[in-house]
């Protein structure tokens, strides 16, 4: 199964080079890497565009205007060409180096899969949250994990369809 990852930025100069880093560590080498940028003013796309001969054909970037963070995801997953689809924010990083091989283990049986959100000081060195991913029993809520660790079948987003722009947050 091939995952594409996609990741969305504006202005994101000052983190996307681990994020990228941490995507090129996968032991895992079917995939893709998607980054839509926002029409960044600082240096992103010229780190996004020094990465390109290390990712080889794996990496393919967009830079436009766009509506927000969801506007940019969907299209993101109208570029990709994978079966399973995860979204990476540009100031994120994968947490070692066999999360694509262990998502594609645990996905074989099922729909998408999650896991918990470690949350990092700036300097990515202390923790401060660990987001704990579970179903939620009040249907009032919803559930809601965490964008970076949730992955899902493309057939999902075919089915149910994209994030919905009317809304500012939680368009999914």
């Amino acid at each position: 199964m091939k995952i594409s990852l996609i990741t969305v930025c504006y202005n994101a100069e000052k983190t996307i080079e681990e994020t990228m880093r941490s995507v090129l560590s996968q032991t895992e080498k079917n995939y893709e890497y998607i980054i839509v940028d926002g029409k960044s003013r600082d240096n992103t796309l010229s780190i996004v565009k020094s990465y390109e001969k290390l990712f080889g054909n794996k990496l393919k970037w967009i830079s436009e205007k766009d509506n927000g963070i969801y506007d940019a995801m969907n299209k993101g997953i109208k570029l990709a060409t994978g079966d399973i689809i995860g979204i990476l924010n540009a100031d994120d990083i994968l947490a070692h180096e066999n999360v694509f091989h262990q998502i594609i283990e645990n996905i074989k049986n099922n729909d998408g899969v999650y896991s918990n959100l470690l949350m990092l000081d700036q300097n990515m060195i202390k923790p401060y949250r660990l987001f704990k991913s579970k179903k939620n029993q009040n249907k009032k809520n919803g559930w809601h994990p965490p964008h970076p660790t949730l992955y899902l079948k493309k057939e999902i987003y075919k089915k149910y369809g994209n994030f919905n722009l009317n809304y500012k947050i939680a368009a999914d």
